[in-house]
């Protein structure tokens, strides 16, 4: 039976995976008590006595604990931004091409980001095909459920929450959102997205949106349908043809792990749509299912589909 040690299950990520995977009869899941959590040596044994370690914490902490594995067989996945970009960790989302087998073979997983994980899916297999050329300007507009802002902005909008939070709120204004890089790096994209987050008054669901002219890309809607049902035909990430028409909902996917990739519009102008749980396929259930790769189990073990 593997033991899973996860760091940081106090947060609203933490809490999650740790709930789900201490359901599991094949996995013998740690975690420390709350008069120890912050003991570096507590810690320390922790994360060297683990089969995989789920790190549940801000990024210079994360950076620590990584630090404190000596132990080179202790698999080690990170929920944080700390090693998304970084030489020597796989970026945990399966289903681009050729990452899946990179990620059951690796030992540092860095957990795909909430926002990053809709427009990865929908920019990668398109850049991959040469329809969407590398150097393309692009935007990205993504709506989020406010459980994505962890518990301070739970706490926020189920306590007396200000009148301004009734309505949607966009955020990132600086252009400078923590999840720009993985967006640009994964995808290998020259320039960064105009990004525009918005996080609104319901707790889970995602949905990311881009826009593009067909007329600025080498082919039209048709050729991006095409090339979706072959990027995207499991369990997890599917390609889900016109769902709704006159309204989209970012809550179609909250409580599921999965994720439904769309396109609309018309031959001038294109929608790329992913949808998806921010605390699913967004954090939790993308951390499960790198986990099972990782751990030799079926990918989907766990997952709410």
């Amino acid at each position: 039976m593997n033991k899973i040690f996860i760091d940081g299950s106090a947060g609203t990520t933490g809490l999650n995976i740790t709930e789900r995977l201490k359901a599991r009869a094949d996995l013998k899941v740690s975690v420390l008590p709350e008069n120890l959590r912050k003991d570096k040596y507590a810690r320390e044994e922790e994360l060297n006595n683990a089969d995989a370690v789920i790190l549940c914490l801000p990024d210079d902490a994360a950076i620590e604990a990584v630090s404190m594995i000596k132990n080179p067989s202790v698999k080690v996945i990170d929920t944080s931004t700390a090693h998304r970009v970084k030489s020597g960790w796989i970026y945990g989302f399966p289903e681009i091409q050729g990452y899946r087998e990179k990620i059951a073979a690796a030992n540092r997983v860095a957990n795909c980001g909430c926002h990053a994980s809709g427009f990865i899916a929908l920019i990668f297999p398109l850049i991959k095909a040469g329809i969407v050329d590398k150097d393309a300007l692009l935007s990205c507009f993504s709506l989020t459920g406010y459980t994505g802002g962890g518990k301070k902005m739970i706490a926020e909008y189920e306590t007396d929450k200000p009148e301004l939070y009734n309505a949607p709120r966009a955020y990132g204004l600086n252009q400078t959102h923590k999840h720009l890089p993985e967006m640009r790096t994964v995808c290998g994209l020259k320039n960064s997205p105009c990004f525009c987050p918005v996080v609104a008054d319901f707790p889970r669901g995602m949905e990311v949106i881009v826009p593009v002219f067909a007329k600025e890309i080498n082919g039209g809607i048709n050729d991006i349908k095409e090339c979706y049902k072959k990027a995207y035909g499991g369990k997890v990430v599917k390609f889900a043809s016109e769902e709704e028409n006159e309204f989209l909902s970012a809550g179609a996917y909250a409580g599921k792990d999965c994720m439904g990739v769309s396109v609309y519009g018309n031959e001038e102008r294109i929608l790329l749509t992913a949808r998806f749980d921010n605390l699913g396929k967004g954090a939790c259930g993308a951390a499960i299912q790198n986990l099972n790769l990782m751990l030799g189990v079926e990918e989907t073990t766990g997952l709410v589909l």
